[in-house]
């Protein structure tokens, strides 16, 4: 599924490049589609991405969203997308991106108790992301002002919500004697007992699914075939395994019983890595937290090029060649 995925997603670029060929050398000025003009806009955005799970964290207890951050986690994505508007409030987007997600409890400063739990849990997780999705933007002030042809701001905002398919693969690190640090897949290890008989509540996930993008941003008109724009992007997920941490500590004599000797002695070090012998996580201890699922966000710089526009259809012109009410 992932090259599939993989497939897709630079096939969609190919695309984009090859329509921007095709219909500026052909000087198109717009589509035609059901009788209807189409304006085209594609486009590429990149911009930090921030992963919101059961790793890391600040002080205190773990919470959501902006107060868990850790900001020496940012990565970056990158991606492109197409948007079909049918008038000026309404468009159809398609997208196609990667990033990259990561979380890790030893960087957790601590000044209490509270957060001392995660520290000392000690777990790392490491993951790249592709991702496709198609939304609905809606421009409120555009929609406002739907019926005043002499209204065409420079600046636009708009919010917009969608569906979406994403695959990871979670990574988790051992470090070995000499301090070197390997890593290593996670999901054929079952850390958390994921198909194990003895704990038929939980299942194997899968490193494919379903999202929800959703956010708001702003676009500012250039002219009329470019547009530079600022936007957050925030996932929803439905899963709780993008970090491959979730529920409770298992017992670890499954893993010799499950996996192969191989996978059984790197799953015995890497789902349990609290420091020392005697202070090790029981059975049953909680590991994380299932009650709230993953999700990650972006902040987009985004560059657009409108391939329904020409430089003759800038706001500014509009407003200029229109008669004016009183002759």
């Amino acid at each position: 599924m992932k090259k599939r995925l993989h497939y897709f997603i630079y096939r969609g670029l190919l695309f984009f490049l090859l329509t921007v060929f095709i219909v500026r050398s052909a000087k198109a000025q717009h589509i035609r589609l059901g009788g209807e003009k189409m304006n085209v806009e594609i486009g590429l955005n990149f911009g930090p991405t921030f992963f919101l799970g059961d790793l890391g964290g600040h002080r205190g207890y773990g919470t959501t969203f902006v107060k868990d951050l850790n900001l020496p986690l940012t990565k970056l994505m990158k991606g492109a997308f197409l948007s079909i508007h049918a008038n000026e409030w309404l468009g159809l987007r398609f997208a196609a991106q990667y990033t990259y997600l990561a979380g890790e409890d030893k960087i957790i400063v601590t000044d209490g108790r509270a957060e001392s739990y995660r520290k000392f849990r000690n777990l790392d997780f490491r993951s790249d992301v592709w991702e496709a999705y198609t939304a609905i933007e809606i421009f409120p002030l555009m929609m406002l002002q739907r019926n005043n042809e002499d209204y065409q701001p420079l600046l636009r905002p708009y919010v917009f919500g969608g569906i979406g398919l994403f695959h990871f693969n979670p990574q988790g690190s051992i470090t070995d004697q000499n301090g070197d640090k390997g890593w290593y897949y996670l999901h054929p290890l079952h850390t958390e007992g994921e198909g194990f008989a003895e704990y038929p509540n939980r299942k194997n996930y899968s490193l494919t699914q379903l999202n929800m993008p959703m956010g708001a941003g702003v676009k500012y008109l250039l002219s009329g075939n470019m547009n530079i724009g600022i936007e957050l992007l925030y996932r929803k997920t439905f899963t709780d395994y993008i970090d491959d941490v979730s529920t409770t500590y298992i017992d670890p004599s499954l893993f010799n019983k499950y996996l192969p000797a191989a996978d059984a002695n790197i799953a015995l070090q890497i789902h349990d890595k609290a420091p020392g012998t005697l202070t090790r996580t029981d059975p049953g201890f909680q590991r994380g937290n299932s009650k709230n699922n993953d999700a990650y966000f972006s902040f987009l710089f985004k560059l657009g090029i409108n391939l329904g526009a020409s430089s003759e259809h800038s706001p500014r012109l509009v407003n200029q060649m229109r008669c004016p009410e009183r002759f």
